[in-house]
């Protein structure tokens, strides 16, 4: 017992130095990119239709810059958060020094021109780097530096959002899949000194801080089931289409690498017409609490946001969807108060409520990862009142993705970076948990058909450790210590992920 206690107390002293220098790093991250955004805006609104050559040649300028950089590195990629998933998993590695300067430079460049992009995935790449760094530098081993990562990823999600425990449960509920004590408390001290380092930089305003005038009452609840249908449906589609976007821009005569000419070239006349509107959509949010538009109007910037982002991301851009995604939950649950409103079904009081409520909504059905989307926009918004109905409205916006097929959009976007599976390869150590109702609970060690070259070495009940032998039972919550060839590791994955019967 004396050693685990002291492998915690290892795990939160290594959590508090990532987070140190992760919270340093995210800071910058965001402050270099909140001043090119400015710088871009102001340019827009200073230039004329006659300056567009200008624009023109800051377009390409930025496609060759940010595409030299994905020619190096392809790891840069997208919001990052499936290649870190992968790195955890063991199915991918990137060189941390390679990834941390290219994706914070690429993402600057990207998310600071003004794209519909977010910034809270290329933190939660940066804050991984930064731990697998320092896991490298100091000669972890294996599963002390996927703990490090883990830390790092939670770190970067939370200067990036100013949510430390959203940080620390979407790590554990989304990317890790474990939920340890070392794992958990590691990234809750790496989360919670991130988010102190980027206080100390941004304030502790809310990022997301939105005022509404009273808690939605219990006889209007029957709302949270219709939107939250609607919100399951729509976030079905975006999953969709978000990934069939590679395979249609493939079909462009460009490298990939210089894809991103697409979405800079489209930003232009945006840019001119409406440049309150480009970037990743905290803007567009905030600003709900000063004016909710018509529905009119409400209509055509989700059309805006949902085919830019899009644009945007399939280009393979350094940049995330997060904040896409809560912007377009904004501006859908604008959408339907004040169709409701305008039905009087609905009080406008209310309108204020559905908004926030949606954010989380979108993002659970979307990334189906529903206690971190609850979370997520509890911290950003800065209330605990609405727990309630935002919880309601997630779950029904979950389901309805998860009637209709959807899976979790990173785990998708992870299995198109996967390579086809190798016949050979080194043998890994995999530390993965037990879960309730899965086919392996209840089950003996000898009664289950393990994968090839496969040997579970430990079982971690607890606090207490065991050697398993046939006869061992293994139960929900157990952490299992595996053996297995490189070949085989996500045939144990997916054992462990099987559900088991009624008779099981």
């Amino acid at each position: 017992m004396k050693r685990f206690e002291t492998k915690r107390l290892r795990g939160i002293f290594q959590g508090i130095l990532i987070g140190l220098i992760v919270g340093l790093v995210v800071s910058a991250f965001r402050a270099l990119i909140e001043w090119g955004l400015n710088l871009v805006r102001h340019g827009y609104e200073t230039l004329t239709l006659s300056h567009v050559l200008i624009a023109l040649a800051g377009a390409f300028v930025l496609t060759w810059g940010v595409g030299q950089l994905l020619k190096q590195e392809p790891g840069i990629s997208g919001s990052g958060i499936p290649q870190v998933e992968g790195q955890l998993q063991n199915e991918l590695d990137y060189s941390w020094f390679s990834i941390l300067w290219r994706k914070f430079v690429g993402g600057v460049f990207a998310i600071g021109s003004g794209l519909f992009l977010g910034r809270e995935g290329p933190s939660i790449q940066l804050g991984a780097a930064v731990g697998q760094g320092l896991g490298e530098v100091s000669h972890a081993t294996p599963t002390q530096r996927r703990v490090m990562i883990s830390s790092g990823a939670a770190a970067g999600l939370s200067a990036a959002f100013n949510a430390p425990i959203a940080g620390t449960l979407f790590v554990l509920e989304e990317i890790y899949h474990n939920f340890s004590p070392v794992i958990w408390l590691s990234g809750l001290a790496s989360a919670l000194t991130a988010d102190f380092v980027s206080a100390n930089v941004f304030g502790q305003t809310p990022v997301l801080h939105l005022v509404y005038a009273r808690s939605l009452p219990l006889p209007l609840y029957w709302h949270l089931l219709v939107l939250g249908i609607i919100l399951g449906l729509l976030g079905f589609g975006y999953q969709k289409v978000l990934l069939a976007l590679p395979s249609w821009y493939h079909h462009l005569p460009l490298p990939q690498h210089y894809w991103g000419l697409v979405p800079f070239l489209a930003m232009i006349p945006l840019g001119f017409w409406r440049p309150n509107l480009i970037g990743g959509g905290n803007a567009v949010i905030i600003s709900f609490n000063t004016l909710v538009p018509t529905v009119g109007v409400l209509l055509i910037m989700f059309i805006l946001r949902f085919v830019f982002s899009m644009v945007a991301y399939g280009s393979g851009l350094p940049g995330g969807i997060f904040l896409p995604i809560l912007s377009l939950g904004a501006i859908i649950g604008a959408v339907y108060g004040q169709v409701m409103v305008s039905l009087h079904l609905l009080p406008t009081a209310y309108v204020m409520n559905l908004i926030i409520f949606s954010m989380a909504a979108y993002f659970a059905a979307i990334g189906k990862a529903p206690f971190t989307a609850i979370l997520l926009i509890t911290e950003m918004v800065g209330n605990l009142q609405h727990l309630m109905p935002m919880a309601v409205l997630s779950l029904v916006a979950y389901v309805t993705v998860d009637v209709l097929g959807g899976a979790p959009i990173y785990e998708s976007l992870l299995a198109r970076l996967l390579p086809h599976q190798a016949t050979d390869g080194p043998m890994l150590q995999l530390e993965l948990p037990v879960f309730a109702g899965s086919r392996i609970s209840g089950q003996a060690v000898g009664a289950i058909a393990w994968p090839p070259a496969t040997l579970l070495v430990g079982i971690q009940r607890g606090q207490t450790q065991l050697v398993p032998h046939g006869d061992t039972v293994m139960h929900a919550g157990d952490l299992l210590q595996i053996h297995t060839a490189q070949a085989s590791a996500r045939q144990v994955r997916r054992l462990l992920q099987q559900a088991g019967s009624e008779k099981d």
